[in-house]
């Protein structure tokens, strides 16, 4: 979960980058294009969702190393029970530490796959974003015939918008 959360940050990051040379090439052209606004508006909201993008999957990076420390602590507290019962130097008592610490890691990795899910979710949504707006503007450019052969699509059964 570690590598591909990882994969995922740095294919977020190689995105923020893409985008913001987009942008600075956009706002910085002499002339401006038919759908200059749509496209700088459409930049600046993906900019803003890979913002969320970047931070959930951060966050969720965080939890996963936790989750393996407590793992290890975990196998630790084992050892050091197996230990200390073994030669009579304590009872049962600690018995529950190794078990609780497992716990622990286990509701880490809980929470950092919630997070995943938030972001694959947020994800898609800056997809469909990116793929209405293109569908709005090649609409504008190509001939009506063509557009009238494709009607409205529909994508996990929500209606997608026509702006």
């Amino acid at each position: 979960m570690i590598l591909s959360t990882s994969t995922r940050l740095g294919r977020v990051v190689d995105r923020v980058r893409s985008l913001s040379n987009r942008l600075r090439r956009l706002t910085s052209a002499e002339e401006e294009s038919e759908f200059f606004e749509e496209e700088r508006a459409m930049l600046y909201d993906q900019l803003d969702k890979l913002t969320s993008r970047s931070r959930l999957l951060q966050r969720a990076l965080t939890i996963f190393y936790l989750a393996v420390g407590v793992f290890v602590a975990t196998s630790l507290a084992i050892g050091a029970v197996a230990f200390f019962f073994a030669r009579g130097l304590s009872t049962s008592r600690g018995a529950w530490l190794p078990v609780a610490m497992g716990l622990v890691g286990a509701l880490f990795l809980l929470y950092g796959s919630m997070l995943l899910v938030f972001e694959a979710r947020l994800a898609l949504s800056t997809t469909h974003a990116e793929m209405d707006f293109i569908w709005r503007t090649t609409k504008r450019v190509v001939p009506k015939e063509l557009v009238e052969q494709h009607k409205a699509h529909y994508v996990h059964f929500r209606k997608r918008s026509d702006k």
